[in-house]
């Protein structure tokens, strides 16, 4: 299948998903996402794909967030079905029966970092920088930061990523438990593909059980899958959602006024 978005292609049993916005720093628009969802239903369908590697075009950017653009100027309806519909999408990698691996090149903020942290491992580059910025723009991540990233590395630190908007670097993340592994930049595809070669030699079936059995203990997370889609759409009807996004188009210092 082609798409405007993304590559998708399947080499010695591996769907390797990239996503292909170089020139916007690989950012989520809503197509993106479409196409993705769509990408990952060959993982669950084509019996020779025993695992996904998912990765970003170019040496800069893994995903920098959401396309802003896209959304400013949302009302809180808006900003709720496309919460949900990202939900959809990134639940299908945390839940597929295959190991998904995102391969992470460079910056990985906001939904790129969520929808890394939904995939079941994550490699990372030297280079690569991770981060949630959403409140720099008066809203507050929509695709499961508020729930993924405590339970990889704890509330404190998830509080204090969320709450920040700090970035932090490659060891530091793995330190964290946020990556599995960091790699110099031009060892990353090897390093996931090592990894993916030795699960395709273990039972399938089990490796879809252990995957499904793994997940189930964070299914208590569904109410603040929930709770989370909600509040971000409520954010769109704030000022200073309006004052964060205006500010970061227009390339100036956010004053929000609390409202």
């Amino acid at each position: 299948m082609d798409y405007n978005n993304i590559l998708s292609q399947v080499q010695d049993g591996i769907l390797y998903l990239t996503i292909n916005r170089e020139a916007k720093m690989n950012a989520l628009n809503i197509e993106t996402i479409q196409e993705l969802g769509k990408a990952i239903d060959q993982a669950y369908n084509d019996k020779n794909v025993h695992g996904v590697i998912l990765t970003g075009a170019g040496e800069k950017s893994f995903i920098a967030g959401a396309d802003i653009s896209e959304f400013a100027d949302f009302n809180a309806e808006q900003g709720k079905e496309m919460s949900a519909a990202g939900h959809a999408v990134f639940n299908k990698f945390e839940n597929c029966p295959k190991p998904t691996i995102a391969a992470i090149n460079g910056f990985a903020l906001g939904g790129g970092l969520e929808l890394a942290m939904s995939c079941h491992l994550r490699i990372a580059s030297q280079k690569a920088r991770f981060g949630q910025p959403e409140v720099n723009l008066g809203v507050i991540p929509g695709y499961g930061a508020t729930q993924r990233l405590a339970h990889l590395i704890g509330k404190g630190k998830a509080m204090e990523l969320n709450l920040t908007g700090d970035m932090i670097k490659a060891e530091e993340a793995h330190q964290l438990g946020l990556v599995n592994h960091v790699t110099e930049p031009e060892n990353l595809l090897a390093k996931a593909q090592e990894i993916l070669d030795k699960t395709a030699t273990k039972g399938p079936l089990a490796i879809a059980r252990a995957i499904k059995c793994i997940n189930a203990q964070y299914n208590n997370q569904s109410e603040g899958f929930k709770l989370e889609i909600e509040e971000f759409g409520n954010s769109f009807e704030t000022k200073d959602f309006k004052e964060g996004t205006q500010a970061f188009l227009n390339k100036r210092k956010a004053e929000f006024i609390g409202e």
